[in-house]
């Protein structure tokens, strides 16, 4: 579950640390309009819900990083390891942006710059929070236990 995690907050921490460097608010086409790359600053949830609530939204994250944390001791499922990993860098590499980003503590816009037609701008740590929303969803209605103990009672 942490090299998950770290893998995927390192990925999005390099990839935002470039589209700072190298993308403007203007889009870069990439496949055409399919794939654009545009730097953006969110304040909201992933792919710019909720923009008003940076406060809540800081507080949840590190609410259910904290949960995450607590019930990782349990996990014996390479796929539950796996899919809470994906959620705890996706986690943690918009938290970094929220924490450490202007205007202020808990209050930090993210970095987006993904963009796809029709849909929000986006990053990695988006990707991986939906991700891990997906696979978990799977994981509990393939009734897969979250521990060799589960699976036995």
């Amino acid at each position: 579950m942490a090299s998950v995690a770290f893998l995927v907050f390192a990925l999005d921490y390099l990839t935002k640390t470039l589209a700072i460097e190298y993308l403007s608010s203007q889009s870069k086409q990439i496949l055409g309009s399919f794939l654009q790359l545009k730097l953006v600053y969110n304040s909201g949830a992933a792919f710019s819900l909720a923009s008003s609530g940076t406060i809540f939204l800081s507080t949840f994250a590190m609410i259910v990083a904290a949960a995450i944390f607590y019930y990782a001791r349990k996990v014996t499922s390479t796929g539950w390891a796996g899919a809470l990993g994906l959620a705890l860098g996706g986690i943690f590499g918009n938290l970094s942006d929220r924490i450490f980003r202007s205007p202020g503590a808990l209050q930090g816009k993210v970095v987006d710059w993904i963009q796809l037609p029709n849909w929000p701008v986006f990053n990695i740590a988006d990707m991986a929070v939906v991700s891990s929303a997906i696979f978990i969803t799977y994981l509990s209605w393939k009734n897969i236990p979250f521990s060799k103990n589960e699976g036995s009672k």
